[in-house]
C-alpha cells in the first residue's frame, strides 16, 4: 500500500491506479474542482501527503500546477505520453500497471527553494532544443528521471524544481546516447566475404 493519496483527474484514473498498485486516490473530476474536493485533497495532504499524477496533456498540466501551488510539498508523478496513449485518447487511464508503477517508483518533490544546476547552455549542449531530435530526446530523458515531457523551456524549469542532479541528468544522456549508439563511435572492423 502507498502511504500518499494519490490525486489524478477523473474515476477511471482511480480504476487504472488500482489496477496497478494498492492506493488511495481522490479525482479532482477535471479542472472543476469543487470546495469539497480540495478539502478532501487538504485532508490527505495534512493526514499522509499527497502525489500528483495528472494526465501527460496541457490540461493535466494545468491541473498539476494549481494543485502544486496550493499544496507545495506535494510529490509528482509523471507517466510519459507514449506511455499513456490508446484507443486515440491520452490520459493515465490509457496506461499499463507497469507504465503506473515505474511513474510511482520516480515520485519526485517540487522544490520551492529550486536549485540553478541547469541552464539554457545545458538543455542546448544536451541537444535537447534546436535539432530535429529535441523532442524525442527531451521525451526519453524526462521519462528516465521521472519528470515527464516539457517543451525546451518546461523541461529547464523540472530539471531545476523537481530536485534533479547533475550526475542523474548526465547518467541519463549517456543511457539515451549510449542506446543511439550502441557501439560508442567504435566501427566494427570489416573482414570481407
Amino acid at each position: 500500500m502507498i502511504k500518499e493519496v494519490i490525486v489524478v483527474e477523473g474515476k477511471q484514473d482511480i480504476a487504472a491506479i488500482r489496477r496497478a498498485v494498492e492506493a488511495e486516490c481522490i479525482a479532482t473530476e477535471g479542472f472543476n474542482l469543487l470546495p469539497r474536493t480540495i478539502s478532501r485533497i487538504d485532508d490527505a495532504y495534512k493526514r499522509r501527503g499527497i502525489i500528483i499524477l495528472t494526465d501527460p496533456d496541457s490540461a493535466g498540466e494545468c491541473i498539476r500546477k494549481f494543485i502544486a501551488q496550493r499544496f507545495p510539498e506535494a510529490k509528482h508523478a509523471f507517466v510519459p505520453r507514449e506511455q499513456a496513449y490508446a484507443n486515440n485518447d491520452i490520459g493515465i487511464e490509457q496506461a499499463s500497471p507497469e507504465a503506473i508503477r515505474d511513474a510511482l517508483s520516480k515520485v519526485r518533490l517540487h522544490e520551492w527553494q529550486p536549485s540553478s544546476e541547469f541552464s539554457w547552455q545545458d538543455i542546448i549542449v544536451s541537444r535537447l532544443t534546436g535539432v530535429p531530435d529535441a523532442t524525442i530526446r527531451r521525451a526519453a530523458i524526462g521519462e528516465s528521471l521521472g519528470i515527464g515531457y516539457a517543451n525546451a523551456k518546461g523541461f529547464l524549469y523540472r530539471l531545476n524544481h523537481y530536485g534533479v542532479t547533475r550526475a542523474e541528468f548526465e547518467g541519463a544522456l549517456n543511457k539515451l546516447d549510449d542506446a543511439a549508439n550502441p557501439n560508442n563511435g567504435v566501427e566494427e572492423p570489416n573482414y570481407g566475404d
